[in-house]
């Protein structure tokens, strides 16, 4: 069984014999092309044609249900086949879900109408939803059903987001987008909390990697779970003080973990230091967020911004860069350029967060030349690997 499963595995073309290899693919050329376009758009300087919503509604949305959502779906079930034992998407299966993905990218940007549109883009979430669970309920493995909750949780945001497109109503539509934004920090939350760590104790050769506080994980991924709540439910859309507190507390869980995996050797290994810096936005943007609802910053866009480019895209970022390594069958060594694409990513996130409150137009295109830079130098070292065989001839 295992020679007539290999052959089979094989015999698939190898961008769709793991769901890493083309949404890792198509997520990153997606992210180099969507935000120059979104920016340009923005200052003026393109055309008038306009995607469903229009262009604010097609960016907010599209970052995180277009972008983040494939390097998630890329991720997950990619590991699940290592975390079950059971046979992930693969071949027409996985031809077909990228597809629904692709369809409803182009359905966006193409101005599809919105009642078209909503089930289209439901759609690749359900199908997300519905393999992992599937996949995880097979094994009864209840460690990971808090990814299908959460994964259901952005489908209901999802939801929320196309509700307020079908009827008009922005504020709706930034309900869902905030909302789902922080299910995606829960989901960095808990995933993080599990590989960095790891990744951190086996880069630096340490004997033991650190031993995990169940509680604060479980207090970190329970407290941004009701920030996303909050969100859905348009309590945290306007300055509170009290909600300040909470952001505070999430602010400095996380950043009491950093500083429980944090070695010195890390800023000698690109895929390590990389994961870090990326979880330290995270802190910059719970505290940037305690202040503007203690009335402290007049913006909450720039704390956003530290989390969905800075935190979630660097993270997304770093992750591709080595899981492509691992599951292409290489050693776990960056290629040339990719340091400088961290580099880069994390100057346009710092151009973004800070430079652009006084410098909007400026300090914009500087971060998404940094952006798509990074990204393109992703795209050019990785997409080779990303189409090919394992090096070393193994299915995956």
């Amino acid at each position: 069984m295992q020679v007539i499963d290999r052959r089979k595995a094989l015999s698939i073309a190898p961008i769709w014999r793991l769901a890493f290899r083309p949404f890792f693919l198509a997520g990153s050329l997606y992210a180099l092309l969507a935000i120059p376009l979104w920016v340009a758009a923005w200052t003026g300087l393109w055309p008038g044609f306009q995607p469903t919503g229009g262009w604010l509604a097609w960016h907010r949305h599209e970052m995180l249900f277009g972008f983040a959502m494939a390097i998630v779906a890329g991720f997950l079930l990619t590991a699940v086949q290592t975390w079950t034992g059971q046979t992930a998407p693969s071949g027409n299966r996985l031809v077909g879900l990228a597809a629904v993905w692709l369809a409803a990218r182009l359905g966006w940007l193409f101005g599809l109408p919105a009642a078209w549109l909503a089930p289209l883009d439901l759609l690749f979430l359900v199908a997300l939803v519905w393999m992992m669970a599937r996949m995880l309920w097979a094994v009864r493995q209840k460690r990971n059903y808090p990814i299908v909750v959460v994964l259901s949780l952005m489908l209901g945001a999802d939801v929320l987001i196309l509700t307020g497109l079908l009827q008009g109503n922005d504020a709706l539509q930034r309900q869902g987008v905030l909302a789902g934004l922080w299910l995606v920090a829960a989901l960095m939350a808990l995933i993080g909390g599990r590989v960095i760590p790891f990744f951190t104790q086996r880069g630096l050769g340490k004997v033991d990697a650190v031993k995990p506080w169940v509680w604060l994980d479980v207090a970190l991924l329970v407290g941004t779970g009701v920030i996303a709540l909050l969100h859905a439910f348009g309590v945290a859309m306007r300055p509170q003080p009290v909600l300040g507190l909470l952001f505070v507390a999430i602010g400095i869980g996380h950043l009491l973990r950093l500083m429980r995996w944090y070695d010195k050797g890390i800023w000698k290994v690109g895929l390590l230091w990389s994961l870090h810096v990326a979880m330290l936005w995270l802190v910059v943007a719970a505290f940037g967020l305690a202040l503007w609802h203690f009335g402290l910053l007049t913006q909450s866009s720039p704390s956003l911004h530290a989390l969905s480019v800075g935190s979630m895209s660097g993270l997304i970022l770093a992750m591709i860069a080595r899981v492509t390594l691992g599951h292409t069958g290489r050693p776990l060594q960056l290629p040339a350029g990719i340091i400088g694409a961290f580099v880069l990513f994390n100057l346009g996130t710092a151009a973004r967060v800070f430079l652009s409150v006084a410098w909007p137009v400026g300090g914009l295109w500087l971060a998404a030349l940094c952006w798509t830079l990074a990204f393109a130098l992703y795209v050019w070292r990785y997409a080779p690997m990303l189409v090919a065989a394992r090096v070393d001839g193994h299915p995956g």
